[in-house]
């Protein structure tokens, strides 16, 4: 395998819009993860697989090596850190933004602020650069329930078309970060396999729509 180039993918969009960058850089899989069990997917290159993992888990995997070359979101990239790896390109594509949203009717009182998110480091730093001091409450889906039984009293979430907020009786309030998926390369990975990473680099940058 160690010839091999891994790329971690998650399943859903980041993967279908993927798809086209890949095959810029004459990648192709031959199966489909989205009816496909396997795990780890053959591509039209017997020295190119594709790894299926979780979205907020290609970051890991790259950082520790166990994938030379990932496509990660921005939110999961600023929760991580970044460490052990490169971000070499913004792939433009899965483009949503992160945000604070409440109530319609929230008003901050004056004790300390409830906030219910998954992307617990981006939102501690996000308020301890306003100066503000909040409890952070880890969940792992549904944020928008949080403020309507009372759990929190805002939330931070990605925000796309805003309806599902709408529907819930919630409204996108600060903007933190716009997002995109981004290509990120492990460091480690870039010296050894330098010409061939940096060749398929190339292509899917050239792809890119801006």
């Amino acid at each position: 395998m160690n010839n091999t180039i891994t790329i971690a993918l998650s399943k859903g969009r980041i993967f279908k819009e993927t798809l086209p960058l890949l095959e810029a850089a004459g990648i192709t899989p031959k199966d489909d993860p989205e009816k496909s069990r396997k795990l780890i997917l053959d591509t039209n290159h017997d020295d190119v697989k594709l790894v299926i993992i979780r979205a907020t888990d290609v970051p890991t995997y790259v950082q520790y090596g166990a994938a030379d070359i990932g496509v990660a979101g921005k939110d999961v990239l600023l929760e991580h850190g970044g460490e052990g790896l490169y971000e070499l390109v913004d792939l433009n594509i899965a483009r949503c933004k992160l945000m604070t949203a409440g109530l319609n009717d929230f008003k901050p009182g004056s004790g300390r602020l409830r906030v219910a998110t998954k992307f617990v480091n981006v939102t501690r730093r996000y308020f301890a650069e306003q100066g503000k001091q909040v409890e952070v409450i880890k969940l792992y889906g549904s944020m928008e329930l949080g403020p309507i039984v009372g759990l929190s009293d805002l939330i931070v979430d990605v925000v796309d078309t805003g309806n599902t907020l709408k529907a819930n009786g919630l409204k996108p309030m600060d903007h933190i970060a716009d997002i995109s998926s981004r290509l990120i390369v492990n460091k480690a990975s870039l010296k050894m396999k330098h010409d061939r990473i940096q060749a398929m680099v190339e292509q899917m940058r050239k792809a890119v729509k801006v």
